[in-house]
């Protein structure tokens, strides 16, 4: 087939001035996604395009390859833009220089991905029409908008929401570059495709940032609108079965490897795969029920030793998806009760336990850590139904990667997603506990009264060292603590690890201790330190504390203006627990500002230091005990 040769194709829309000097925010987040973003996008897409009725896998097929760069459609045009591009600040001038270095090279990687039995974009003929049954028309020439089903059912059974993944391909391109060729319904063929720039100034005139392969049709009164080419272009464009193909030129390199998109298939999509509703192809390899256990099994591939399965988890699912009974798990948002099906397989040699939270589409959304049990030897897989899908849809983040209720604005909404997520949290962790009970019966009966008996009186002691004195101002307690912790102090004189002596510890000398074993209650990217408690104040009044942490002259804490805080409470032994805070706790807020605190669970977010001092307020209520003793830790 001849290649077409075009003029006027990318279709800029003109503006006044420039405003905006930077690219488009999600491209570098899905960049950072790296290739298992991309892949995901794709094949939710897929997935979502089902033929309504059909009994028949969706097909996707991926491949990877060399293309001659004349035979893309419209790269000249592409290419004067791109050097007409001027950066502003650092980001830019890196990103356009690599796109100008990018464009030189006469042969260049793509990866496509194509589906069958699938619905295909509908309404192709009619270009930029603005209505919703023209689903080619949105995805062509729309951001930040999805088409959504007429059918209910299917609308809340599809993968997408925020209407922004399809960037997801431009941030796969050194150049920001894609295509999407549609077969529809009617056999007709057609081509479009976006490039993501900044807004620039070309041959005198400015123009936005978002570059359309289009050609413009003049409608009435002056206006235009875009209408798709009819695909007669080269072969690796071609789409002649129905469905739809994305091909994305100018491949990155850091994302070209094999490998890497096999496991993001398996990770991602093992439930749809072995349910027999998705079949991949990735070049001549094939995922489906009947081949997918042999790349589980394969060692290049995947961990096989058990005990060393730490940071990837799909063997695991699968094995517990396939072999264990599913238990019903009620998961409550404080408004509605959810029902799931939730696959639990406990083992002592499992590392690191995580749970699989998957639609019922197929599609893994997160590996759930359970709240103070990331570390206990579980593992599972948890499935709802279509009323689970919705409002879990609710609670994803734009790239369907984790639920959460921080990006809910509404109040009440956010605090429903807050208590469904801590419910989910408490619900598994009771399993855990129940299964930990039968793995590791106790061996006969034992009298503990002397045991109780001492361990109380031992505490009465610690903790009366530990308080300071308490003060009677008309009439009511306020005790001041600085809850040094009995199992961590060290007196005056004694050896330290290096051998010489200690004169009396100093907030200097103590300061913060980086702790390790917290790292999986955390967020892997921050460090988490344990506070010394000498840098700690506690007030405590009849129906709220303060509490001041003073990290002025610790090194760790120079130039760091948030961090979140941990609360653990500490017994008369030293022991560490879990401490629940929102069962606790009405409000926690700064002293001065009285910005009140996100709270999840264990945990305070995003707390204000300044300079060097952090003061809480914390409303407590009727649950609360006084007496609790407590060791904090902050991540940073």
């Amino acid at each position: 087939m001849s290649i077409q040769t075009l003029t006027n194709t990318i279709q800029f829309s003109p503006i006044s001035n420039i405003e905006e000097y930077n690219f488009h925010p999600v491209l570098k987040r899905f960049y950072g996604m790296g290739v298992q973003g991309l892949v995901r996008e794709n094949i939710q897409n897929s997935i979502d395009g089902k033929l309504v009725g059909s009994d028949k896998p969706v097909i996707v097929n991926i491949e990877t390859g060399d293309m001659k760069k004349n035979s893309i459609p419209g790269i000249e045009e592409i290419e004067d833009h791109i050097h007409s591009l001027v950066g502003r600040n650092n980001y830019t001038k890196e990103t356009i220089e690599h796109m100008k270095k990018s464009i030189k090279e006469n042969n260049v990687r793509y990866i496509s991905f194509e589906d069958l039995n699938t619905r295909a974009l509908t309404g192709a003929r009619n270009g930029q029409s603005n209505s919703p049954e023209d689903t080619f028309g949105i995805y062509a020439y729309n951001k930040g908008f999805h088409s959504e089903e007429s059918d209910a059912s299917l609308e809340t059974a599809r993968g997408g929401s925020h209407g922004i993944g399809k960037i997801a391909s431009n941030a796969a391109s050194d150049i920001h570059l894609m295509y999407f060729a549609n077969c529809d319904e009617h056999g007709d063929q057609h081509l479009g495709g976006t490039i993501q720039l900044i807004e620039h100034i070309h041959e005198g005139s400015c123009y936005r940032a978002s570059g359309y392969f289009s050609k413009v049709q003049e409608i009435y009164g002056g206006q235009t609108k875009y209408i798709p080419f009819e695909n007669d272009f080269d072969q690796v464009f071609q789409k002649q079965q129905r469905g739809l193909k994305i091909v994305i030129p100018f491949f990155r390199k850091e994302f070209d490897n094999e490998k890497n998109i096999i496991k993001t298939v398996c990770d991602n999509f093992f439930v749809a795969i072995l349910n027999g509703s998705l079949v991949v192809n990735i070049n001549d390899q094939e995922l489906s029920a009947e081949t997918i256990l042999h790349y589980m099994k394969n060692p290049s591939y995947y961990e096989q030793d058990t005990t060393k399965m730490k940071k990837e988890f799909t063997q695991l699912y699968v094995d517990t998806y396939l072999n264990s009974e599913p238990k019903d798990l009620v998961v409550t948002n404080g408004i509605t009760n959810f029902n799931f099906k939730l696959y639990f397989v406990y083992n002592e040699e499992i590392p690191k336990g995580r749970v699989a939270i998957f639609r019922t589409m197929g599609m893994k959304i997160e590996d759930f850590k359970v709240a103070s049990n990331a570390s206990k030897p579980f593992n599972a897989v948890l499935i709802g139904g279509a009323r689970e899908d919705q409002y879990l849809k609710s609670l994803e983040n734009e790239s369907h990667t984790k639920i959460s209720h921080e990006s809910i604005d509404d109040p009440q909404l956010k605090r429903q997603a807050r208590q469904f997520i801590n419910s989910l949290s408490r619900e598994i962790a009771q399993i855990i506990e129940e299964e930990m009970k039968k793995n590791n019966p106790t061996d006969g009966f034992m009298d503990t009264g002397d045991v109780l008996y001492t361990t109380e009186l031992s505490f009465k002691e610690e903790l009366k060292k530990s308080l300071g004195t308490v003060v009677i101002n008309k009439g009511k307690s306020i005790i001041k603590a600085s809850i040094d912790s009995p199992s961590k102090r060290v007196a005056k004189g004694e050896s330290n690890k290096n051998g010489g002596k200690r004169t009396g510890d100093t907030d200097a000398q103590i300061g913060l201790t980086r702790k390790k074993d917290l790292s999986d209650e955390a967020e892997e990217s921050k460090e988490v330190f344990s506070v010394n408690p000498n840098l700690v104040e506690r007030i405590i009044l009849p129906n709220k504390e303060v509490v001041q942490f003073n990290f002025s002259a610790l090194k760790e804490m120079k130039n760091v203006e948030k961090c979140d805080i941990a609360f653990r409470i500490v017994d008369g032994k030293g022991d560490e627990y879990p401490f629940d805070l929102n069962s606790n706790y009405d409000t926690i807020s700064d002293r001065k500002s009285q910005e009140k605190y996100t709270v999840e669970s264990h945990m305070v977010k995003d707390v204000n230091i300044n300079e060097g001092v952090i003061d809480l307020e914390i409303e407590f209520n009727a649950n609360y005990n006084r007496s609790l003793k407590f060791i904090y830790y902050v991540e940073v």
